[in-house]
């Protein structure tokens, strides 16, 4: 399987202009961790397609080595034409791109 749905809050990094991130839950990042160990990119990044509501886009997503997870970041434009903003519950779709 390489296709992942999920629910995740959307959070900012700390700082005045830091960057929103998704983070996928820690049994979906086991899982793209393992299928994706052949194909990782700079920094353990892993090319996905992502869809949040009626936007889809090119992205990849990054080991966070405080967590344990992978990262999605997000955004400006997508926040906007899905009206997210930091604290929201976000349904996302997440296909690897390189298997």
């Amino acid at each position: 399987m390489s296709t992942f749905e999920f629910s995740a809050q959307l959070w900012q990094y700390p700082g005045e202009s830091g960057w929103h991130f998704i983070s996928v839950p820690a049994d979906i990042s086991d899982d793209i961790a393992h299928l994706a160990a052949a194909n990782r990119h700079g920094f353990g990044s892993v090319r996905v397609t992502a869809t949040i509501g009626g936007t889809t886009w090119q992205t990849s997503v990054f080991p966070d080595s405080k967590s344990g997870t992978y990262l999605l970041p997000v955004k400006k434009p997508v926040r906007k034409a899905e009206q997210l903003t930091a604290g929201a519950a976000v349904e996302t779709r997440l296909e690897l791109a390189e298997l």
